[in-house]
């Protein structure tokens, strides 16, 4: 609209000169000058740019403005004439299969006011006059308070992961835990005196079917509350996991009778007493997201796939040692389906304090029992008698101490979603080398210590070893990560696994070798008195302790060694598509930008494109420039890299399987190629990531 104000000072009323507005209507004007422009395109003016455009769109726009007569008059129910009493039993069920439905939607990042708080029965939980729903709703309450007591104490959370604003709704306090599962054991027992008192009834199946729901909303609280206990987790355990049990058995009662609710005719979603935007006021003022509400069906496939993930989680409490728990939290952070739930309980049973134990004496411990296993430090073998002296007591302290916040960041890091975790593992890798510095210097300090010992001991790359160890674990976690979010194009494939390759599982295998050396050289204390005792008696031969992880690590370097010769033969057959030569989008710039994050750590050094450039040269030079040669060594490093995993021994982990059945099916392709067959202009090439995230099988068609 436009206006044209004209002043009327001139005259005299009895109030206050008020100015007279002549409006004027622009519409057919308005509509007859955007014909001009093209779909997507703005006019920007002098006092129209973007800020005033994004004003206009949210301006009168029904789900922008909360204040517009169409959001206020959509009611469908007014909380005044919500049904308090006299609800069926088939209402209560759909009722409840929403509401767990607008959990699981919260779950996955929608807030509780476009959500739970949709239902009009959470204004006024106690003005509800059915027991089972009353019950049930305060529950739900108790359920969500338990689950924001989680996300808070692990902070492991993002906006786009979990919104945990109330909106001012409360929690009902006055009302303990235990009161509440109380009032849903008695709402159980009810209805199964109901069942009982009339056992021929027509609608005993529609009361089994709310008792379910009811057994299941308890049980699934009383799960909550068992992980929540900050006393011994492990003594606790058995009791949860027969809970996950129990309640995993329900699951598919649920699903069979969702049925039994309602019918979904009409207005039954307003009818039962949710309303989306009862709360829209109360949104802040930012573009929506569009909320959608799961069927109760899959809403719980979601709830047992979340119990199936709670009890994979239950073993964390089995893991003594900070390497244990490291492998434990990486192996069930491979699960995609990681929820907000199941990744709080993950950091809250290990650090189950909500400080994070950053610093404490439990964590500090666990850190040095790790140093001491993976390397055995002489100054943490107690009878080299090390730290009796006051500076190398305090050096070694001082040193533990800047290790505890980078070490629980990789465990923290481990229960953030992929996109978030690697941009933090890119920050860690800042800590870590910061750690590889001050490491260096203690080595060297503890060094003139170690070396008046007899006999003399080498101190000079034990810390610095360990601390290079969980570095390039983490680079290598970092390039991983990368075909997980899929930021990766085809034809970059190539440097990727050639730095995996070549340099990363290189020196993981030339660190665990000087740690594995250094153990098998050194004595413990135990060992030392038993050769006082039997000197004539002979030696047991010593183990290799890290023996299952370097064969690993071969493999590892085998399968991208593979993946590496076989991306030059398909590049030099044109099967792959390479950028333009352009100034901002070409090989060099792409290079550096995967490996920016690299230039913050000096062990290992970073690798410069050139590097890369001279290595591929000399593989193409090696194989005379024609591919069936490559794809004949990557057959070779394919089968050596399955050999080696077979050699792993028994029983196989899934990671393994997987990567076994990856090793076969790509050595059959390759076999193919090298001989000749399915080759030419018309093969097209597809990398199939489903088996394995990481090293695709290669499919050609």
């Amino acid at each position: 609209m436009e206006a044209d104000c004209r002043s009327t000072s001139n005259q005299k009323t009895d109030t206050a000169n008020i100015p007279n507005y002549n409006w004027k209507d622009v519409t057919p004007e308005f509509f007859a000058s955007i014909k001009e422009l093209e779909l997507g395109e703005l006019l920007h003016g002098y006092f129209f740019g973007l800020f005033e455009a994004m004003s206009a769109i949210e301006i009168m726009d029904p789900k922008m403005d909360a204040g517009m007569m169409c959001n206020r008059e959509s009611k469908a129910i007014k909380l005044e004439d919500l049904k308090l009493n006299g609800l069926t039993v088939s209402e209560q069920i759909s009722i409840i299969d929403v509401t767990l439905a607008c959990i699981v939607s919260w779950l996955e990042g929608h807030s509780l006011a476009q959500t739970v708080f949709t239902n009009l029965y959470f204004q006024k939980p106690y003005d509800i006059e059915v027991v089972p729903l009353k019950a049930f709703c305060i529950c739900v309450y108790k359920i969500i308070e338990a689950i924001r007591d989680f996300a808070n104490r692990a902070q492991v959370y993002e906006e786009e992961d979990f919104q945990p604003a109330l909106y001012n709704y409360h929690y009902f306090n006055e009302i303990s835990d235990h009161r509440v599962i109380g009032m849903m054991r008695e709402v159980d027992e009810s209805i199964n005196h109901i069942l009982k008192s009339n056992p021929n009834s027509d609608e005993n199946e529609s009361y089994i079917a709310l008792n379910t729901r009811i057994k299941f909303v308890r049980l699934f609280l009383q799960i909550l509350l068992s992980f929540n206990r900050r006393e011994n987790h492990s003594s606790s355990m058995g009791e949860t996991q027969r809970l996950l049990t129990t309640c995993g058995l329900l699951i598919p009662s649920l699903i069979k009778t969702v049925d039994k609710g309602v019918p979904k005719v009409g207005n039954w979603y307003y009818d039962l007493g949710f309303d989306p935007l009862i709360n829209q006021k109360l949104l802040p003022p930012t573009f929506p997201r569009y909320t959608n509400i799961k069927p109760a069906a899959e809403a719980y496939l979601y709830f047992d796939s979340l119990l199936t993930r709670l009890k994979q989680i239950c073993k964390l409490t089995n893991c003594v040692t900070f390497i244990s728990a490291l492998e434990c939290f990486i192996e069930l952070g491979h699960n995609s389906h990681l929820c907000i739930v199941s990744r709080s309980v993950m950091q809250t049973l290990y650090f189950p304090l909500p400080n994070r134990v950053f610093g404490t004496q439990d964590f500090d411990d666990c850190l040095r029992e790790w140093a001491k296993s993976f390397i055995a430090p002489p100054s943490l073998i107690p009878r080299l008698n090390i730290l009796s002296n006051f500076q190398a007591k305090e050096c070694v302290n001082n040193f533990f101490d800047h290790c505890t916040r980078p070490f629980a960041g990789l465990i923290q890091i481990c229960g953030h979603n992929k996109a978030r975790q690697r941009d933090k593992l890119a920050h860690l890798m800042e800590d870590f080398s910061a750690l590889q510095d001050e490491s260096q210097r203690v080595d060297a300090f503890l060094h003139t210590f170690s070396s008046k010992l007899d006999p003399p001991r080498e101190h000079l790359a034990s810390y610095s070893t360990w601390i290079i160890y969980h570095t390039i674990r983490i680079m290598i976690m970092y390039l991983l990560s990368g075909f997980e979010l899929e930021l990766y194009s085809p034809h970059e494939y190539q440097y990727i696994y050639w730095y995996l390759y070549q340099f990363l599982y290189g020196w993981l295998v030339s660190t665990l070798n000087r740690a594995d050396n250094v153990l098998l050289g050194s004595d413990s204390p135990v060992d030392s008195q038993k050769n006082r005792n039997k000197r004539n008696k002979p030696k047991k031969k010593k183990t290799h302790p890290y023996t299952q992880e370097i064969v690993m690590c071969h493999a590892m370097q085998s399968l991208t060694g593979a993946y590496f010769k076989t991306l030059i033969g398909f590049q030099l057959e044109g099967k792959i598509r390479t950028p333009k030569h352009a100034k901002f989008d070409n090989e060099r710039v792409r290079y550096e930008h995967r490996f920016a994050a690299f230039s913050a750590v000096a062990v290992p050094p970073p690798f410069s494109y050139n590097e890369f450039q001279m290595t591929r040269c000399q593989t193409r030079d090696s194989a005379s420039g024609d591919p069936r040669m490559l794809y004949m060594n990557s057959c070779e490093l394919f089968h050596q890299a399955r050999c080696l995993l077979d050699s792993i021994p028994q029983p196989h982990s899934q990671q393994v399987l997987d990567l076994i059945k990856v090793c076969k099916t790509n050595f059959v392709t390759m076999k193919l190629l090298a001989s000749g067959y399915m080759r030419g202009p018309d093969v097209s090439l597809d990398f199939d990531f489903t088996t394995n995230s990481y090293f695709p099988i290669l499919k050609l068609s």
